[in-house]
């Protein structure tokens, strides 16, 4: 599978999609100002108790508190606390544990009340984004991820993900990590561990404790709340947790952007860092891969089923759960053995397609997917074996249960940031009886070139319209773009944008600053 990378990065907002074999499957947004990333450290004061949710709300400088349950604090809270409170007072002088004190455990099954105290500070980390009118959670059990290993303090075990399967190789890599990780710490070995060399999992630990190192020292600043580690971008956090030999190309329209990932791949994989690539064109990023159009296609209540010939979904959310229904359109009509091979082959287009809506709008919580029947047991087990199959390349936790003897099938996936809703249903610009007259539109823009031409610009110029009004502008041999370019004596590119409404335009310069535009 060829994967691919494109972030691109406009005004505030960073934009990352990752292609598999040029459909898209994921679209992560993040704001320049973002303050609460998953995996963020904070130090935060309790706000309040609510004992009859046996948890705590926690100030970390955001509107909403912070939402710690007690099942969140960790067995090794107290240990927490103790270090939190030697760091602030500068009793503790270092950020190694090796001769720390560990505190007992405290009971799993105990109360809030008992553990917490109003106005008590606490050492956390982010494990879910605000979403609507939540605010963040959060834990007290702090894990520090890089590329091959993630590290925990105050737990001494190595633990190995149970998808490595060769037990040499887990000898081989438990015996290495045991010899170079510090005294105090646990490490649990990735799966992407698996045949790494010494060197790169002595540099993955390394790069670690310098990030512990870094958490101690914004500690000891005491100031509450305060972010105390930030996880890493976006782009590079994407690189970190699915970078392997798939990733064929990195595209990126902000210089910085780049720099910031060849410095990544310089430590994680020199060989491959020149994947990454800086994108300098007037089509925007998101236009020339077709991202733009591809979420048009993606989002909304109806989505058709690649290569079915009429299949599609209906997906709608209701406020307790999400219901998918794959629709066959008029391709199954009788109950033959032909067709019933036809229901089990668009069944499994249609769950290719539902995995990949997974991930693309980041859809949570419990979710059924009423399949078309099938009356065949092998069928089912063939399907739901397709579907957990497909399901294996999300990184959300989800479990996927076996088809019901109705032909449905349940799955709950986790969210950790508010699910993606994109409106596919552009506005009627007729709605108040009265619009702009399209000519009019086209004589605005006609004025508007004029008048930057007599300011004497010398540059190219890039018209940017909706696709219908591009098609207008540039069809046939005497097109007004080319009536333009002999009434002017200056060409003007013309790029159709995906996400434009209808009478919208903008015109940039060879420098890609606006310099005028209209919306209607």
């Amino acid at each position: 599978m060829k994967k691919e990378l494109i972030v691109s990065h406009e005004g505030d907002l960073t934009k990352i999609a990752l292609l598999e074999d040029g459909r898209l499957c994921e679209l992560h947004e993040e704001e320049d100002k973002n303050d609460f990333v998953v995996g963020d450290l904070f130090i935060g004061k309790v706000k309040k108790l609510a004992p009859n949710l046996n948890a705590a709300f926690v100030n970390i400088g955001y509107d909403k508190d912070a939402f710690l349950h007690y099942q969140d604090l960790g067995p090794q809270y107290l240990t927490y606390r103790k270090f939190l409170k030697d760091s602030v007072s500068n009793k503790q002088t270092s950020s190694g544990l090796k001769n720390f004190e560990i505190q007992p455990e405290i009971d799993k099954n105990g109360t809030v009340d008992k553990i917490i105290a109003k106005d008590d500070i606490v050492l956390l980390q982010i494990t879910k984004e605000p979403i609507s009118t939540k605010g963040p959670r959060i834990s007290t059990q702090i894990s520090l991820t890089g590329r091959f290993l993630v590290l925990i303090p105050f737990d001494n075990k190595v633990s190995i993900s149970k998808k490595i399967s060769s037990s040499e190789e887990k000898v081989r890599l438990r015996t290495l990590i045991d010899s170079i990780k510090p005294e105090g710490f646990g490490v649990i070995i990735r799966t992407v561990a698996e045949g790494k060399k010494v060197a790169d999992l002595h540099n993955d630990m390394n790069q670690l404790i310098q990030k512990w190192e870094n958490t101690f020292k914004n500690i000891q600043k005491n100031k509450v709340p305060s972010k105390v580690l930030s996880e890493d971008d976006k782009a590079s956090s994407i690189l970190r947790d699915n970078f392997n030999q798939d990733f064929v190309n990195v595209f990126c329209d902000d210089e910085q952007m780049v720099d910031e990932m060849k410095n990544y791949l310089e430590v994680i994989a020199p060989e491959r860092k020149n994947i990454v690539q800086f994108y300098d064109s007037h089509i925007p990023l998101l236009e020339y891969y077709n991202v733009e159009k591809q979420l048009k296609q993606s989002f909304g209540k109806h989505v058709n089923i690649p290569s079915s010939k009429g299949a599609y979904l209906v997906i709608e959310h209701t406020e307790a759960l999400h219901v998918i229904d794959v629709n066959s359109g008029n391709n199954i009509t009788t109950g033959n053995t032909a067709n019933k091979e036809h229901a089990l082959n668009v069944n499994k287009m249609a769950a290719t397609e539902i995995a990949r809506q997974l991930r693309l709008r980041d859809m949570g919580g419990i979710i059924v997917v009423d399949f078309i029947d099938m009356t065949n047991p092998d069928h089912r087990k063939d399907l739901y074996e397709h579907f957990r199959n497909e399901m294996s390349r999300d990184k959300a936790r989800h479990k996927i249960l076996p088809p019901s003897k109705f032909g449905l099938i349940q799955i709950t996936r986790q969210r950790n940031r508010p699910e993606k809703q994109i409106d596919t249903k552009e506005e009627n610009p007729n709605k108040d009886g009265e619009i702009v007259a399209p000519i009019v539109v086209v004589e605005k823009m006609e004025d508007t070139i004029r008048t930057i031409m007599q300011k004497g610009d010398k540059g190219k110029l890039y018209l940017h319209v909706h696709p219908f009004v591009e098609a207008f502008l540039t069809k046939g041999i005497k097109s007004i773009q080319m009536k333009w370019f002999l009434k002017y004596k200056k060409w003007v590119t013309i790029i159709p944008r995906d996400s434009f409404k209808y009478l919208e335009y903008k015109i940039y310069n060879s420098k890609k600053e606006e310099l005028s535009g209209y919306s209607n």
